[in-house]
């Protein structure tokens, strides 16, 4: 759907890239519900449509000779900047995250699920609907974890007359599911006026079926070491996978205090997913800094606003050898995100660009924007 030009095609396993075609513009792969952008093949000739489509797994990176290594450097680190964006490379998953599935069911063989529950989470005289929705896996093994992501097949077909292809949505349930030990997870997920998939989805009935691909995502984890300070960065249903994280923490390490900061911002207060669970959650175990764009009571803040109120706690993040950044939302959030955390870490007498690289290479820096 991403590729203007047509080089990017699928059957029921494999979506492949016709090399001939394909320009390197990299505008498929911040969007891409396969796991492209977690895994990179540097090659010095292109694999052919035949033999991507009979792929199995992917194929192991090719050694390549030392000239040809050097004169793709450049390439390269170009395509990277440009796919990552704000991120500034290649993802790496927590050292101490546990290991993801991934794949388990694709096109030709997807999962299906059973909705248990469809909930409002916005006022309903808001003109934001933002659904809770309750999936129920029966005794169909999906195992997910907080961070990864589902695709969603919608019914019918597309404007060229083939069925639609999954759209993808962050899981915000942990590990074992909306209920301890319920095999189910849930989605957050936001009306779009065009919207094929969330208006399908937002007016799912209990006991309806949907049928889902993945789970997919292999970086943006939560790291298992009690002693990891997250700093959760969000802006709408990029909550979804923030409270996945806080219920995990939740029923793992209920005693721990001060290891868990969200930023979290909407146009109003009554447009913010969760806004009432969120605030029953004892600040010493979360801390919330809320900002609201267009709040008639209140100033007009934006997220980066919020984490410039709070120099210390923030510097104190970015310092810490344990702390870890993730940045979940619209993809416009994260350039004034980006000067903020660049803002703090001069004040704190630290260089923000040479820091994060540290930090994503340790799995300590996790960007999901669209």
């Amino acid at each position: 759907m991403t590729c203007s030009i047509g080089a990017i095609s699928h059957d029921d396993n494999n979506v492949v890239v016709d090399a001939s075609i394909c320009q390197s513009c990299m505008d498929c792969i911040p969007v891409c519900p396969t796991g492209s952008i977690d895994e990179w093949r540097v090659v010095t000739e292109p694999y052919s449509l035949e033999d991507q489509f009979g792929w199995e797994d992917l194929p192991e990176q090719q050694e390549m000779a030392e000239e040809a290594d050097e004169a793709l450097d450049d390439t390269i680190a170009a395509l990277l900047a440009k796919a990552h964006k704000g991120a500034g490379g290649k993802a790496h998953a927590p050292a101490s995250a546990a290991k993801p599935t991934i794949n388990m069911y694709t096109l030709g063989r997807p999962a299906q699920a059973r909705v248990q529950g469809n909930y409002r989470l916005t006022d309903g005289a808001s003109d934001s609907d933002v659904r809770h929705i309750i999936l129920d896996m029966g005794g169909l093994p999906f195992p997910v974890l907080e961070g990864q992501s589902v695709g969603v097949i919608p019914p019918g077909k597309d404007a060229n007359g083939k069925p639609h292809l999954p759209r993808l949505y962050s899981v915000s349930s942990p590990r074992d599911g909306e209920r301890p030990n319920f095999h189910n997870l849930s989605l957050t997920v936001k009306r779009e006026p065009s919207g094929v998939c969330s208006n399908y989805l937002c007016d799912l009935k209990a006991g309806d079926t949907v049928q889902l691909t993945g789970p997919f995502g292999a970086t943006f984890l939560l790291p298992s070491d009690p002693e990891a300070h997250l700093l959760m960065i969000c802006t709408g249903t990029g909550s979804a996978p923030f409270r996945g994280f806080t219920m995990r923490r939740q029923r793992e390490n209920p005693s721990l205090k001060q290891s868990l900061t969200l930023a979290f911002g909407a146009r109003r207060q009554e447009e913010l997913p969760y806004f009432g669970p969120l605030n029953k959650v004892p600040d010493s175990f979360l801390k919330k800094l809320f900002a609201f764009s267009r709040q008639n009571d209140g100033p007009k803040q934006y997220v980066q606003d919020r984490l410039r109120e709070e120099p210390e706690l923030v510097g104190g993040i970015l310092q810490h050898p344990k702390g870890h950044i993730y940045i979940c939302g619209l993809k416009a959030m994260e350039h004034g995100v980006e000067e903020a955390l660049s803002d703090i870490a001069r004040g704190v007498g630290l260089n923000w660009a040479e820091l994060r690289d540290t930090m994503r290479e340790d799995g300590r820096y996790h960007v999901e924007t669209y």
